[in-house]
């Protein structure tokens, strides 16, 4: 039986995770881009506006022409035409005439601003009024305006959003260079586990951590591959690894990972071709018997069995590495972010590990609380009620009623 005499601290792990680099780029269709990591920045083709647009419903006119206008003293315009939406006028507006525009449409030759319909009045079918000075490419975007041709508009290594796929659509920009999504496979070990449709027998649980690991991989961006449930036995376990890191970038195996008899993560990843053990213990609580290992260029992880210990240790570990993977930055929280809270009670903690303790977050009139969530590490019932997770440093020796505290955010 091995003892964790090699335990190392969080800081060190996640610089550990740092060493695995980005994923191979692909190119994948616009409408498949949300929430892709982008492989290379993005140039404009072209100016976005291609020509000048008009923002208002009104007249285009040239500027010079309504200097002075007002409502005592209007200028008078003659009316050149009409411009129709995604039509190209056949005109050219000269000194004293103006045209019809709606808006988003395109300026005639000679025009530079827009007036807008409530600071103009018809006098008759020729003729305007027009209320309000001007000045030059009022409501009005110019050609290039909102990007210029060549400019850099989306950097590297940026997560694609909503807003970004639109910019590229007005661009013309149809496929998109991003980082291969990882791909993750997880399963879990031990005699006592049946799938969660199975009815336990007699010391026999229902298997939590492949389902819930499986979520947090598919909320990290990653594509998931369910290995299913092994027996405490080496063979089997290593027959089933073996096939995991066939199609995997990533394998989780959930339990197995403590110093028990029986434990034979280990030794599995140990007779892996390639491989080398990374980190064999954290100091965390909970998590300790955490396992990395690296086999060529994947990366392996042993994980404890107890659902609140590897849910800490894939927020805290894996999640940041699944970021590496997809070229996103290794801070990545995720969808919901950190929250500052101040601490509703003291909490005590032993110092040299970092404890990660879950919390409730509620609101108050002066900013969110965050109330500890007291019960056993083993309860998924806690970590149902938990919204977040705070960390107390291993440098100290506890928290105080009223801290500032930043909580990782585990809910919507």
């Amino acid at each position: 039986m091995e003892l964790f005499f090699n335990v190392v601290s969080t800081e060190k792990v996640l610089e550990i995770v740092q060493s695995f680099g980005p994923l191979e780029p692909e190119t994948i269709v616009l409408d498949d881009a949300l929430d892709r990591v982008l492989a290379e920045p993005v140039t404009s083709p072209e100016d976005l506006p291609p020509f000048p647009r008009s923002t208002v419903d009104g007249y285009a006119v040239r500027a010079r022409d309504t200097f002075g206008g007002s409502e005592q003293m209007p200028a008078l315009l003659h009316i050149a035409g009409d411009i129709g939406m995604a039509e190209e006028a056949e005109f050219e507006l000269g000194p004293g005439e103006a045209a019809r525009i709606p808006t988003g449409g395109m300026l005639p030759r000679g025009a530079d601003a827009v007036v807008m319909a409530e600071y103009s009045h018809a006098l008759d079918g020729q003729t305007i009024e027009i209320s309000k000075s001007l000045t030059p490419w009022e409501n009005v975007i110019q050609p290039g305006e909102d990007v210029a041709l060549g400019q850099t508009v989306i950097g590297k290594g940026a997560v694609l959003r909503a807003q970004e796929l639109g910019l590229l659509a007005g661009l013309g920009i149809r496929n998109v260079p991003v980082f291969r999504r990882p791909r993750v496979a997880i399963l879990s070990t031990g005699d006592e586990l049946v799938s969660p449709g199975e009815t336990p027998g007699a010391g026999q649980v229902r298997d939590i951590n492949s389902v819930t690991l499986a979520a947090l991989s598919r909320q990290a961006g990653a594509l998931v591959f369910d290995l299913g449930l092994v027996r405490d036995d080496f063979e089997a376990l290593k027959c089933k690894t073996t096939e995991g890191l066939e199609s995997a970038d990533m394998l989780l195996i959930s339990g197995g990972s403590s110093v028990g008899a029986r434990d034979f993560t280990l030794s599995v990843f140990r007779s892996l071709p390639d491989s080398e053990i990374l980190v064999h213990g954290v100091s965390i609580s909970p998590g300790k018997p955490t396992i990395l290992a690296r086999t060529g260029a994947k990366s392996v992880w042993g994980i404890p069995g107890h659902v609140a210990s590897a849910m800490v240790v894939f927020m805290v570990f894996i999640r940041p590495m699944l970021n590496v993977l997809s070229g996103k930055p290794t801070t990545d929280d995720g969808p919901f972010g950190r929250i500052s809270a101040r601490l509703s009670r003291n909490l005590a903690s032993a110092q040299g590990r970092d404890d990660f303790i879950r919390v409730r977050l509620a609101r108050e009139s002066d900013g969110w609380v965050a109330i500890p969530v007291l019960g056993k590490s083993g309860l998924i019932s806690t970590l149902v009620e938990a919204d977040g997770l705070v960390r107390i440093d291993r440098n100290t020796e506890g928290l105080y009623e009223g801290d500032e505290v930043q909580v990782l955010n585990l809910r919507h």
